[in-house]
Formats: structure tokens, C-alpha cells, sequence
């Protein structure tokens, strides 16, 4: 059985700290035995760590306690991802609860042959990002390196971290997703390959043609 999607579903506890609370007691309706009855798939013991795909096909049978494994170990990036953009602790906390909320809600419609933190991570982004929109006269940490210094020559900061800000936001998904990581979480090539399932050439084709992208934009030129 399937975390429910429907309205009268139980959902995750969101308080604080991040990590407990949304780690909550096993989930005891989705078990062999029917409603009320247990999910008999026996936790290993302390010290024994189960692989994030192994951690999310037993989430997707109901184990809450999969699951809050599973927020434990993706908690502190994502947080620090929604802290870049937002700029803001608790708002940023805030964000990466709703994200692993939506995520646990709507479960049902991962697809387990691609990875479940870029899966998550769209998720977060999204969030944060309309969050963004909702504050219009806020804006994003201009602090990508390479495109935003090419730019600096008699561009005060403001103006620079709204330029960077549109840029940023504009770059196709999977550009966008390699600075963040690369540039906001200070993440290795390698790294980020095992968080979105590429190559490490692949992540830094990416970052190459991002910055390219970046650095025209903020040039005032359109990429060739």
C-alpha cells in the first residue's frame, strides 16, 4: 500500500527540529494484515544503513520510519539550498518541510529508476522559488562565482544581485540544478553526480554551459 494522496490522509508532523519531526511513529495502517495491523518489514539494527532506494521503495509501502531516514539524510542539504535562495532561516525551514511533506503525500508518483533526491529536490526548489516570487522586493544571493564577477565593473551590489537573480532563475532546469549544488552547497563534481544520477563529465558540461549562459546574461548579450 501507498502513502494515500487523498485529503483525509495522516499527514507528516511539521515541527521542529526538522528531523524528528518529520521522522514520526511507524506507519501502522499499510501493513500485510490490513488496516490497524503493522508493516512487518523489520528496521535493521543501529549501525546497519539501508541505501536510499531500499529506504524509499519501503516509504512508498507506508514505513514512516523508512521515511524519516530518509529526511534525516537529505534534510541538511535541501535546508541549505532553501536558506540560499530565501535568505532566511526560518522561512527556509519552513520550505524543506513543505517539501518533504509534498513529497511523502504524493509518493505514490515516484518513479524509483531515477533518483529520489533530484526528485525532492525539484520539489524544494519549487517551493522556495515560489516563495521568491511572493516576496517580489526580496532577491536571491547573488554569490555564483565566475558569471557574477565578469559582470561587477561598475554595477553596484544591488543591482547585481537582481541581475543575478533573473539569471539565475532563467537557466534550464538542469543547469540550474548544478550551480546550486556546485556553487551554493560547494558540493564535488563526483558528488553531484551520485545526488542526480549523471556522470561527473556530465555535471561539468553543465556547469561550463551555465556559466556561458550566466555570464552573457549578465554581459547584456544574448548567449550565441
Amino acid at each position: 500500500m501507498r502513502p494515500p494522496s487523498d485529503p483525509h490522509a495522516p499527514p507528516v508532523p511539521a515541527t521542529r527540529p526538522l528531523g524528528p519531526a518529520l521522522a514520526p511513529a511507524r506507519f501502522r495502517s499499510g501493513g500485510p494484515g490490513g488496516p490497524g495491523e503493522p508493516n512487518h518489514q523489520p528496521f535493521p539494527a543501529p549501525g546497519v544503513l539501508l541505501d536510499d532506494e531500499t529506504l524509499v521503495e519501503r516509504s512508498q509501502a507506508g514505513d514512516q520510519e523508512a521515511y524519516g531516514e530518509l529526511v534525516r539524510r537529505l534534510e541538511r542539504p535541501l535546508f541549505n539550498v532553501a536558506l540560499r535562495i530565501l535568505r532566511d532561516r526560518e522561512e527556509a525551514r519552513d520550505a524543506t518541510q513543505t517539501a518533504f511533506v509534498k513529497a511523502w503525500m504524493h509518493l505514490d508518483r515516484f518513479e524509483r529508476h531515477h533518483r529520489f533526491f533530484s526528485w525532492i529536490y525539484r520539489i524544494l526548489l519549487n517551493e522556495a522559488l515560489n516563495r521568491v516570487r511572493r516576496r517580489r522586493h526580496e532577491e536571491l544571493d547573488p554569490e555564483t562565482p565566475d558569471a557574477a564577477a565578469t559582470a561587477a565593473d561598475g554595477m553596484d551590489r544591488e543591482r547585481l544581485r537582481a541581475r543575478v537573480t533573473q539569471a539565475v532563475l532563467a537557466l534550464k532546469p538542469d543547469q540550474r540544478d548544478v550551480v546550486l549544488l556546485r556553487h551554493w552547497l560547494d558540493m564535488s563534481y563526483e558528488e553531484i553526480g551520485e545526488r542526480l544520477g549523471i556522470p561527473a563529465k556530465t555535471v561539468k558540461s553543465r556547469l561550463f554551459s551555465a556559466r556561458r549562459t550566466l555570464e552573457d546574461t549578465l554581459k547584456g548579450t544574448d548567449p550565441s
